[in-house]
């Protein structure tokens, strides 16, 4: 299984459970037992989303997980294990957030085995923009169920010199915008 968690999304109250569960009567409302993300994930990959934004007492928890694989469930009395590739991302600078404190550092040195940095489209050269651009293209006209279209010379310009703060969301949805709105 391939599971995925938008940690920007998640309540700090909640991270935990939604980790790794919780048992029935754990918490008000919890009227049966859950599996969190982590047992959704056995022998599978857990994306976490957006880590940087993981609060820092829910960052303890899942340091604890990387190192030992283990887990407890909210309101659980016994320890849980999984079989789990996790894989990060994140927009912050964690370097930068650790030296504020705002992130742990040995979590820092536990997610950072194998570091992918991907530059902004901003740094990029213009051909990469076109090409997504068309990969973008594609994908919007089968799902709108309408011809492809194809960037003419001036389109195609346009892109390779727009600065695009939105990075890719942002180019996605140009194209999105242009394919729905067109004749």
């Amino acid at each position: 299984p391939f599971v995925t968690v938008d940690c920007t999304t998640l309540p700090s109250q909640l991270v935990e459970s939604e980790l790794f569960g919780h048992e029935r009567g754990a918490f008000m409302g919890a009227d049966r037992r859950v599996p969190g993300k982590v047992e959704l994930a056995e022998g599978g990959t857990l994306f976490l989303d957006e880590l940087g934004d993981l609060p820092l007492e829910a960052q303890g928890k899942l340091l604890r997980f990387l190192q030992d694989r283990v887990f407890e469930r909210v309101g659980g009395r016994s320890t849980l294990s999984a079989d789990v590739r996790v894989v990060v991302a994140t927009h912050r600078d964690l370097e930068r957030e650790v030296e504020r404190g705002n992130f742990r550092q040995d979590l820092y040195y536990r997610i950072r085995v194998v570091e992918i940095a991907i530059p902004p489209l901003r740094d990029r050269g213009g051909d990469e923009i076109v090409e997504l651009a068309r990969h973008f293209a594609h994908v919007f006209a089968q799902r709108y169920q309408r011809p492809e279209p194809q960037l003419d010379p001036e389109a195609e310009e346009l892109l390779r010199s727009h600065v695009f703060p939105g990075n890719v969301r942002e180019l996605e949805h140009w194209i999105e915008s242009a394919l729905a709105l067109s004749p």
